[in-house]
């Protein structure tokens, strides 16, 4: 059984889900969300991490503690502009983010 403040919460998010103007639901931080319609992402560089976790898998595999390893940080981000989506919201990018944009839909 799940317990009431489990199904409120669930509910809640529904609701504000729902409430959100479209361009606010759209403006999410992963880069498949704007490869799949949003308009901008914002995050870490997949590719990096995985790079970096290869990293200390070979550290621990050459007898290295997990324990030992220090915690890190990402270190490369990548910003995607969908301007595909922005056309269709009706909004005009500056080209100063355009110019930092890693990726641009188009």
């Amino acid at each position: 059984m799940i317990s009431q403040p489990i199904l409120d919460t669930v509910w809640v998010a529904a609701r504000i889900t729902t409430l959100l103007p479209p361009a606010r639901r759209r403006r999410l931080y992963l880069k498949q969300f704007a490869e799949a319609g949003g308009l901008t992402s914002y995050g870490a560089s997949y590719v990096e991490m995985f790079r970096n976790n290869a990293v200390l898998v070979d550290k621990i595999l050459k007898g290295r503690k997990p324990a030992d390893l220090p915690v890190e940080q990402p270190t490369k981000f990548e910003l995607v502009v969908n301007l595909k989506t922005a056309k269709a919201l009706g909004l005009t990018i500056p080209q100063t983010l355009l110019q930092r944009a890693d990726q641009m839909i188009e």
